[in-house]
């Protein structure tokens, strides 16, 4: 298997996490009904994580790396708002699209401090695989990704620890963590991912409850459960999917940064691959 076989296996499981994730705002699905396998009916639209995370698959398998222009340029003629994009990323890809600079841009969101949201997480989990076993360069290059739609640092700190996380595929549940936390400044992800370390074994209500579950959309809400629910599942990923579905909050960005990264450990059900939308064709 080549790492870009590996980026393609997480996007899967980034796409059919956010897919089915998104499924859970719909009248009519249940936690009860996924657990029983009944699953709901096809096709499971993805929404604004995929689309940029289809975005960065599609830069690097055309060059190997990151350039923050390109990826802006992509980010910002490829978005459909009705994807679910928040309202600060629509008025930050528009003003691309239109001529802003991107630097500019992404620095003078939320009052010139930048956005700590979770969408430079939910996107970056191929990334890290197609630099599996290089947490260095993966965290270098998720960086670069980050910043292109989020300067403030708890946001990028989050994508570099999704990152890094995807790119240690044959890691055990706590050397996982332990090599994330190798490659964060300190910062309120970094506490969080640490609390998460020693919360492997509760439920997933109390770790929910403990560190968030993405219902404030920000980094540090967002990603320290998402890396318990993948090292706590890290052979199971119906189970890291279900288990983001039992916790509530931001279903499809959690359940895309879990799948994304449990899918570069274990195969996604076809069953589950069958029923996703299809991928845009770039």
């Amino acid at each position: 298997m080549t790492m870009l076989d590996l980026c393609h296996d997480s996007l899967d499981g980034l796409s059919v996490g956010d897919a089915l994730g998104a499924q859970f705002f719909v009248p009519g699905t249940s936690l009860a009904a996924l657990r029983a396998g009944d699953l709901p009916d096809a096709p499971w639209p993805w929404t604004d994580d995929t689309e940029m995370a289809c975005s960065v698959v599609d830069e690097l398998r055309a060059h190997g790396a990151i350039d923050q222009d390109r990826l802006a340029a992509r980010f910002a003629e490829r978005f459909e708002p009705y994807r679910g994009y928040g309202g600060g990323a629509v008025v930050l890809l528009r003003q691309i699209r239109e001529g802003v600079p991107w630097r500019v841009a992404a620095r003078a969101a939320f009052d010139g401090n930048g956005s700590m949201g979770n969408g430079a997480a939910m996107r970056v989990a191929p990334l890290g695989a197609f630099y599996a076993g290089d947490h260095r360069t993966a965290a270098l290059q998720a960086m670069l990704s980050a910043e292109v739609t989020h300067a403030h640092p708890e946001a990028v700190l989050g994508a570099v620890a999704v990152a890094v996380a995807a790119s240690a595929h044959r890691s055990s549940s706590t050397e996982l963590l332990d090599v994330v936390l190798d490659h964060l400044a300190e910062s309120r992800v970094r506490s969080g991912i640490v609390r998460a370390r020693g919360l492997l074994g509760v439920s997933v209500a109390e770790a929910a409850y403990e560190l968030g579950n993405g219902s404030r959309v920000l980094a540090f809400d967002t990603v320290p459960f998402t890396l318990w629910v993948a090292a706590t599942h890290l052979d199971d990923y119906p189970a890291a999917i279900t288990a983001c579905v039992e916790a509530g909050g931001d279903v499809d960005t959690t359940a895309a940064i879990v799948g994304g990264i449990v899918a570069t450990h274990v195969t996604v059900p076809a069953a589950w691959l069958r029923r996703r939308e299809p991928l845009p064709a770039y």
